[in-house]
């Protein structure tokens, strides 16, 4: 398991975070297991109204959480959200927003995590709460390929 904070940040700069992330400008900055902090640009990712967009806050959220949880779960362990739920409680405008993220469980086979996003002025935009299920890697197709788990009663060829 990664323990060093360079390292951490190094791992998760080079894994990405995905093509939605990239899209959005989330910016990751600091990243260990006690606490992973990203940033994201306003610009870009508002609604009509000239507000960042609700799901924005819960991307740059989801994205936090499930990394860290995966930094949690270690070589051969895949984590995969099971649960998000977000309180916006102010608007940004203009600039960043940064989300900081911070262990509330981290288990064996369950993490629960908090991400506080803040404005450019450290006024808190929204509160987003995730919930991952810890998952064994095999070396099945279905374990490389999600959609094309077997499951019971289900014919996955058709």
């Amino acid at each position: 398991m990664i323990h060093q904070t360079t390292d951490a940040l190094e791992w998760v700069q080079q894994r990405g975070a995905g093509s939605l992330a990239e899209k959005m400008g989330i910016e990751f900055v600091e990243f260990t297991i006690e606490r992973a902090v990203a940033r994201m640009p306003v610009e870009g990712n508002t609604q009509p109204a000239m507000l960042l967009h609700g799901g924005a806050y819960v991307v740059l959220g989801e994205s936090l959480g499930s990394m860290a949880a995966n930094l949690h779960a270690g070589p051969g362990r895949l984590a995969v959200g099971i649960e998000i739920n977000a309180t916006h409680t102010r608007s940004a405008t203009s600039g960043f927003v940064t989300g900081v993220c911070t262990p509330v469980h981290l288990g064996r086979t369950l993490t629960t995590h908090e991400i506080a996003v803040t404005d450019d002025q450290g006024r808190r935009c929204s509160t987003i709460r995730i919930t991952n299920l810890i998952k064994e890697l095999t070396n099945r197709p279905e374990a490389q390929d999600p959609r094309r788990e077997k499951r019971p009663g289900i014919n996955p060829e058709g």
